[in-house]
This record gives structure tokens, C-alpha cells and sequence, in this order.
């Protein structure tokens, strides 16, 4: 895997290079907000293919979209007034989930009839995205494992084509996922975001709801849930 060192370079130059790769159907490790991604064009199908055999990530799991700025996130959710609302938040430490748009291949998907988007909070990842994005991708940490946050051991990494190293994440902690797809907001996640953030923005906010079973005697009881139902990471 050839690795670039940000920290000093040219960031328009190796923005120009991670382009080339990712447009000649690559896969890159680059930085986000709140840990290190792995992605690949989301156009090029044998591109996905490799990012999901690098993470042996199951087939139902769709990627997560990531775009540089909120007027591109919103091109993929029109007529949507809670992502109009979710403009005001971004970019931030956040997974959106809307409806898949028509144009967006059920293959990204993953099946789903939603698609999770991420407007990293990072600069240099902005840049980034600017330049190649859309990135197909996901966390660049095995599943369950420790999320690589930019310090110097790579050994957890899976391998990629190209990796960007431009120092820690500007989030030591997990992203929030949020479904835009309905009525109203409901939290999958409560992470980077805080849930009165959230619910500032988008007005009330839904959690789903677990009834786990109890014996007879006892009856059942609900509980809350935060789980991202497998709808993307990162």
C-alpha cells in the first residue's frame, strides 16, 4: 500500500493524487473527522467489490456516501425537509440516512431503500472530497476492532491502493446516525452529536424501541435501542 504523508506536503497536489487513483477505480484510506475511512468511487462497482472483500464486510451493509459540503448532500435528498433542516448542522460528525435517490444503484444500497451520507467536519478531508468525491466508504477498522484515529500503527488497516496519513481525528469518538427518512428524526446512535443538538435542529427526535421478552410471570418490558440496524458506519 503506498502511503502519503500530509502533514507537510502540498495539499492540493495530493488531493490531485488520491483523484487519480480513486477516478481510475482505486481504493483509498483517507482521514475523517472522527477516524480513518476506507472508499473508492461508488461508480465503480469492482471498486465497491474490493472495499467490502478489504473489510469482509457483509453484502447487506451498505456503504456510507461522503461529499464535501451540505449543498451536495442535498442534492441527493430534494424535497426533504428535514435534510433542509440537517443543512444548518453540517458539516459535523454525523450519519444521515435519507431515501435512496432513483439514480443511486440498489447494488450501493445494499437493498435498502435508504442511503447514509457523511459531510466530514475536517478540512483536509473536505478538500478531498471536493476534488474526487463522492467516496463510497466506510470505517477503515476491522469490524468490532479499534478505530485507526491517524497515530503511527497501521497494522490494523486493511489493505488499499493509496493512504492519506495527515495526523489524529479531529473527534475522539464515534459518529451520530440520524434517519431523515420519515416523518420525524429518529436516533439510531447518539455519538460526536449530542441528541438536544439534534433535536435543536430537527425538532423532536424518535429512538427505536426493543421489546425484549420476559418469562410469563414477569411480562415483557421496552426498552431503547441505539443501534445503526446495520444502515452504515463511519
Amino acid at each position: 500500500m503506498r502511503i502519503i504523508d500530509a502533514s507537510g506536503g502540498n495539499l492540493e497536489q495530493i488531493a490531485e493524487e488520491v483523484a487519480a487513483v480513486v477516478f481510475a477505480g482505486g481504493t483509498v484510506i483517507l482521514p475523517n473527522d472522527t477516524s480513518y475511512l476506507i472508499g473508492c468511487d461508488p461508480y465503480h462497482y469492482e471498486a465497491v467489490d474490493r472495499v467490502y472483500a478489504a473489510m469482509g464486510r457483509p453484502d447487506n451493509r451498505p456503504l456510507t456516501m461522503h461529499v464535501a459540503t451540505a449543498q451536495e448532500f442535498l442534492e441527493y435528498a430534494p424535497h426533504n425537509p428535514l435534510a433542509a433542516a440537517a443543512k444548518r448542522l453540517l458539516p459535523a460528525p454525523v450519519i444521515l440516512l435519507v431515501r435512496k435517490p432513483a439514480f443511486v444503484s440498489d447494488e450501493l444500497a445494499a437493498g435498502l431503500h435508504t442511503l447514509a451520507f457523511r459531510v466530514p467536519d475536517d478540512p483536509f478531508a473536505s478538500l478531498l472530497l471536493e476534488r474526487c468525491g463522492p467516496i463510497a466508504g466506510t470505517t477503515a477498522n476491522p469490524r468490532g476492532g479499534k478505530h485507526y484515529l491517524g497515530d503511527s500503527d497501521r497494522s490494523m488497516l486493511p489493505q488499499a491502493d493509496l493512504m492519506v496519513q495527515h495526523g489524529p481525528a479531529r473527534y475522539n469518538s464515534e459518529s451520530s446516525i440520524v434517519d431523515l427518512s420519515g416523518s420525524h428524526a429518529r436516533l439510531l446512535r447518539e455519538g460526536a452529536v449530542s441528541e438536544a443538538r439534534l433535536a435543536a435542529l430537527l425538532g423532536p427526535i424518535e429512538r427505536p424501541t426493543v421489546k425484549v421478552r420476559m418469562p410469563p410471570s414477569t411480562g415483557s418490558v421496552v426498552r431503547q435501542a441505539q443501534d445503526d440496524n446495520g444502515k452504515g458506519s463511519g
